[in-house]
């Protein structure tokens, strides 16, 4: 379900809060459109963080080490890359007024993003909402192979170690289903929201002043589900 909204220019960060409060969130249709429109869905997409899968391939890769992993270290360039063209995707919902909206949200401390580096160069990331004890994934890229799954990981492990219970991916694709990904009716979603709202949680448990490597992020992972322990 869409929500045309005629009016963007009034869309504020504290009204984007309340939106996501009540399961809505805002897209646009084309990088150069400058209105945007709300999105409900019928089906929400949601990773159960007790059920996080991770294959035993990428966790070769991640404690290896072979990427450096920061957090809100550059928010701006993590956006500008989920906006980048990519293979299947010529366009993007992100406009400029996407752009706006979620750096004042940054800025508040409620939007974050995950960095993956190698070297210097940055290869893939994401970012997206936190509320409460829900975190609503917005967006991520890759430049490197693994490097957006990577990403991943080391945010299910920051959202376990800061005690969040839900989150969010709007929707579900093939990739997303590798690590757990599922589709929940509308009613349940929002049941699974409030609740996940009203409690607190803190993105910043995990430092966020140090890489964190990838041998902690994944003993997290498996401390709160033996499922993924090797």
């Amino acid at each position: 379900m869409a929500y045309r909204d005629s009016a963007s220019s009034e869309i504020t960060p504290e009204v984007l809060l309340r939106a996501y409060a009540c399961g809505i969130f805002p897209m646009a249709e084309s990088i150069d459109d400058p209105t945007l429109f709300w999105v409900e869905p019928e089906l929400r997409g949601i990773i159960p963080l007790g059920g996080f899968n991770v294959s035993s391939r990428l966790a070769r890769t991640i404690r290896s080490d072979v990427f450096t992993v920061s957090v809100n270290t550059a928010f701006k360039a993590v956006i500008a890359g989920c906006a980048e063209p990519a293979p299947g995707r010529d366009n993007t919902w992100i406009n400029t007024r996407i752009r706006d909206l979620y750096t004042a949200l940054h800025e508040l401390g409620h939007c974050h993003s995950i960095e993956v580096w190698d070297g210097e160069h940055l290869v893939g990331g994401l970012y997206g909402v936190s509320l409460g004890g829900a975190f609503f994934g917005e967006s991520m890229f890759h430049r490197t192979r693994d490097a957006s799954k990577v990403a991943l990981v080391h945010l299910v492990a920051r959202l376990l170690a800061g005690g969040f219970t839900l989150l969010d991916t709007q929707f579900v694709t093939e990739h997303l289903r590798t690590f757990g990904a599922l589709e929940v009716p509308r009613r349940r979603y929002r049941m699974l929201l409030d609740d996940a709202v009203k409690e607190t949680a803190d993105f910043s448990r995990l430092a966020v002043d140090r890489p964190i490597g990838g041998a902690e992020a994944l003993a997290i992972i498996a401390d709160r589900n033996p499922a993924t322990r090797s």
